[in-house]
């Protein structure tokens, strides 16, 4: 059986329990998101989708 789940909802419940459970404060989930916004418009950005994918593959096991 396959399960698609678009990796935003799944970062969105590990931050959802981070906050709740690990005591994570919500200011500092903020940084960590618009980090990752201002991240996403620099030269770095395709490596970083590149290494997000190749991990994606390796947990799914789909080797190309």
């Amino acid at each position: 059986m396959t399960v698609t789940l678009a990796l935003v909802f799944v970062l969105g419940v590990i931050a959802w329990a981070a906050i709740k459970f690990l005591g994570v404060r919500m200011w500092v989930a903020v940084v960590i998101a618009l980090f990752g916004f201002w991240l996403s418009h620099t030269v770095l950005a395709p490596a970083v989708e590149s290494g997000t994918r190749t991990g994606v593959d390796v947990v799914n096991g789909t080797h190309d």
